[in-house]
């Protein structure tokens, strides 16, 4: 099951587990869209893989298995 992280590493913008607009890596690695593509391009800073669309969680399903509420944020954003 995906942790579903709450925010962009970068720019700490909120990522609800519904949001369209959450990028993720193979580790979870999380980023909102456009940091991913404008500074990014696509590639995870941290592993150097492609970040791709994450699947939004039913909200239905949120009760019993609840989106991650901790919150990463790389120090001085991602350049």
């Amino acid at each position: 099951m995906l942790q579903m992280r709450p925010n962009c590493e970068c720019c700490d913008r909120d990522l609800p587990a519904s949001s369209p607009d959450a990028r993720i890596c193979s580790f979870e690695c999380t980023f909102c869209r456009q940091c991913a593509d404008d500074k990014l391009h696509g590639k995870c800073p941290n592993c150097a893989g492609p970040l791709r669309a994450r699947p939004a969680r039913a909200e239905s399903l949120l009760g019993n298995y609840p989106a991650s509420t901790e919150r990463i944020l790389k120090t001085g954003g991602c350049a």
